[in-house]
């Protein structure tokens, strides 16, 4: 009998555990998952050099970091946001190729690829940012037909080769492709734009090419004819591939210098518009944590 009572009293202490438990410490854990962020892909920001990356990089928690073939990404979180940086290195071969990599690798929500630029508008100043509401191709044309002793002549070459294409079996494919910037992305930049106070955010047109254009003639030709803000080696090459996997881009460039108003280059652009750029990219996390 005195066994039997013993046995009830340490089933009434193990309930009373229990029920604790789930009445206190379950409490908990659900306002704890009140308080998580919801899950979401990270966002990919890519930086062509170290000077244009690395701070970036600098600023992650919990990093871990990837060589894939010669590129490099560092995971890692942001403000609890789960963020990827990304080295493309230089042109439109590199970023391109680090692009697909990081949409196959990391499955990202969005892609900003962002970094330092050459000005082509005579209105915007050393530290002014541009908002790429579009992105084209300056280095894909289609040259006049000359014969030899003909010479050659940049400022004729006005046929855009459209890399492309709707219509694949045309093989002379010319039209001028621009690759238009996330609306969500820009809003994201918009809500950025209040904390930015070293020159202006506008709205513009970024020009990718192959090519450092140092011609003031050619400079006014992109500017007049394609609508260049400015111009920079990958920001076309990567809207590219995004579109093609359907993901969500926009490209962000400061302008490191300006020759078309003496704007003489300034090495800390580059830290500037990636602090710019991580802002952009948490409040656009933050807006889609707020949709779940």
């Amino acid at each position: 009998m005195m066994q039997f009572k013993s046995l009830m009293g340490i089933v009434s202490v193990c309930a009373a555990l229990v029920l604790s438990g789930c009445n206190g410490d379950g409490s908990s854990d659900r306002n704890n998952q009140v308080q998580e962020k919801p899950k979401l892909q990270p966002i990919v920001i890519q930086g062509a050099l170290p000077v244009e990356s690395e701070r970036m990089a600098s600023k992650l928690e919990n990093v871990s970091v990837e060589t894939i073939g010669g590129w490099k990404f560092w995971k890692g979180t942001y403000k609890g946001y789960p963020m990827v940086v990304s080295k493309t290195r230089m042109g439109m071969s590199n970023s391109a190729a680090a692009t697909a990599i990081a949409i196959q690798h990391y499955q990202p929500i969005a892609i900003i690829n962002q970094g330092t630029s050459g000005g082509h508008d005579p209105d915007l100043k050393v530290f002014d940012i541009v908002l790429g509401k579009y992105t084209t191709n300056i280095g894909a044309f289609k040259t006049p037909n000359k014969p030899i002793g003909g010479g050659s002549n940049a400022l004729e070459w006005n046929e855009a080769f459209d890399v492309l294409p709707e219509d694949e079996s045309d093989p002379e494919p010319i039209a001028i492709r621009k690759f238009e910037g996330d609306k969500e992305l820009l809003i994201a930049a918009y809500k950025a734009k209040v904390h930015y106070s070293k020159g202006q955010v506008v709205e513009g047109t970024i020009g990718s090419a192959d090519t450092w254009n140092n011609e003031l003639d050619r400079i006014n030709f992109f500017h007049t004819k394609y609508g260049t803000s400015v111009e920079e080696m990958e920001a076309a090459s990567v809207a590219q591939i995004a579109q093609q996997f359907k993901v969500p881009f926009l490209g962000v460039r400061i302008l490191s210098n300006n020759i078309t108003n003496n704007g003489a280059y300034d090495p800390a652009t580059g830290e500037a518009c990636q602090d710019y750029a991580l802002e952009v990219a948490e409040q656009y996390m933050k807006a889609k944590a707020d949709a779940k």
